[in-house]
């Protein structure tokens, strides 16, 4: 029998903004899982942009800053109404967190009690909350409450038994950016032999990217500033190059398959 408290601590996302949006409690109720849903203790959370982006509104149209730009204070030009990763409002407060490594410690009604004890990790981007409809967003920590606390509920088919010798921690920094890394190289059909360019390799969907297009025996070249290069080589990149330099004068041309992007921006389409 597992001891679940009444309550439990988590960090509160009170409205869009800097970190005074951002309220530590002990006092929130520890979630109910609907039939269907599952009740995790957290293990672990990652951090990433995703959570920023959500907390400042930077995904607002009216945004124009970099990501960087807003992290500490927010954005004064950004519309709340939009500031969502579905461009919806969102309904405050929020308990954000968009990866999860955790225990499942109870179920609801129709999900198997022998998942209770196995260590899960949770789909970001959860298709079962909008009837899989592939161009709708449900994103834990957005539209549903996440990971930045003790506890949190999810859907159980989105949920994934986890049989790995890594650490939590470890398991924690996978759920978005290794999904969004998948998602890129799936949809680009990458295949073993071809060459693969990645802008902005140093980051979280970067460094996955360049693992997982090596486990499909692709040959993977990263951008990245000069400082950080080191680490994208210890990744598994065959060639990095230093941003800001031509493309074209350090490769020649007709050398590259398919490009992952992950930058944009003003350089975007650039790179020749």
């Amino acid at each position: 029998m597992i001891n679940i408290p009444k309550n439990m601590s988590a960090v509160l996302t009170t409205s869009h903004g800097g970190f005074e949006v951002l309220d530590f409690r002990q006092d929130v109720e520890v979630p109910k899982p609907n039939s269907d849903q599952i009740l995790i203790k957290v293990l672990a959370a990652g951090v990433n942009n995703t959570n920023i982006n959500t907390r400042t509104a930077w995904y607002s149209k009216s945004v124009r800053g970099e990501t960087g730009d807003g992290g500490a204070e927010g954005f004064d030009d950004a519309e709340n109404d939009d500031g969502s990763w579905s461009g919806t409002p969102l309904n405050f407060p929020i308990i954000q967190g968009a990866d999860c490594c955790g225990e499942i410690v109870e179920v609801g009604d129709e999900v198997d009690r022998r998942r209770i004890g196995e260590r899960v990790l949770v789909r970001t981007m959860q298709q079962h909350a909008v009837g899989y409809r592939p161009f709708e967003c449900w994103t834990v920590g957005s539209e549903c409450d996440g990971a930045f606390a003790q506890y949190m509920v999810a859907f159980s088919d989105e949920s994934y038994k986890i049989d790995s010798n890594w650490s939590d921690t470890e398991l924690g920094s996978i759920s978005c950016a290794y999904s969004t890394a998948e998602n890129l190289l799936e949809r680009s059909n990458v295949t073993k032999g071809e060459v693969v360019l990645i802008t902005g390799a140093s980051g979280g969907v970067g460094s996955a990217s360049i693992q997982l297009a090596k486990r499909r025996g692709a040959k993977v070249i990263g951008i990245a500033s000069e400082d950080k290069i080191a680490g994208v080589e210890s990744v598994g990149a065959d060639v990095v190059i230093k941003r800001g330099e031509r493309l074209s004068d350090v490769l020649g041309s007709e050398c590259v398959d398919v490009v992952i992007d992950i930058v944009a921006g003003s350089r975007w389409g650039g790179f020749a």
